[in-house]
């Protein structure tokens, strides 16, 4: 296992790629990244009885994935 698998960080080559619009590696920071956007978009709702339950705001999520996208394309790496 490569240390940058076991620190959890992204590889610099692939933050590159990112920033450069290529699409794999675009795929591969939103995937890094999926975790945390669910956890972000997740909220509580309540049935027809009123007994809560979490969901993924599926809305909220896109909404999110293409703000990282977004901003992911505008980075500078240099």
């Amino acid at each position: 296992m490569s240390k940058q698998k076991s620190s959890g960080l992204l590889p610099y080559p692939v933050i590159v790629a990112a920033t450069y619009g290529d699409v794999d590696a675009i795929n591969a920071v939103l995937k890094h990244y999926e975790g945390y956007i669910c956890a972000l978009s997740t909220r509580r709702l309540y049935d027809e009885n009123g007994q809560p339950y979490m969901c993924v705001d599926e809305g909220l999520r896109r909404r999110l994935e293409a703000k990282l996208t977004a901003k992911i394309l505008t980075f500078n790496v240099a």
